[in-house]
């Protein structure tokens, strides 16, 4: 389940990228919500990739160190996961 919560959170997060082209040709893709999350490529395909692998980070980082992130469509990463039985199911 937790799997899908943070495939869930970074689909979510990845698709309120923003992505600019620059003078040199190359891109540059960030997420406002994601403080930090910065990624550039010579492709846009290349800068897309890019940033899916640091927002990963980002989230690894935040999780091992306690830091408050942000809730992303509804997900919120801060909140310990609830383990329900298979009974309640």
């Amino acid at each position: 389940m937790l799997k899908t919560i943070i495939t869930g959170y970074i689909e979510g997060a990845l698709s309120k990228a923003e992505y600019d082209k620059l003078e040199d040709g190359s891109f540059s893709g960030r997420i406002p919500a994601c403080k930090g999350v910065i990624a550039f490529g010579k492709t846009l395909r290349g800068c897309e990739d890019e940033l899916q692998s640091t927002l990963e980070d980002w989230i690894l980082v935040g999780l091992k160190f306690g830091h408050q992130l942000p809730i992303i469509d509804g997900l919120d990463l801060n909140k310990e996961p609830i383990n329900e039985s298979v009974a309640a199911v």
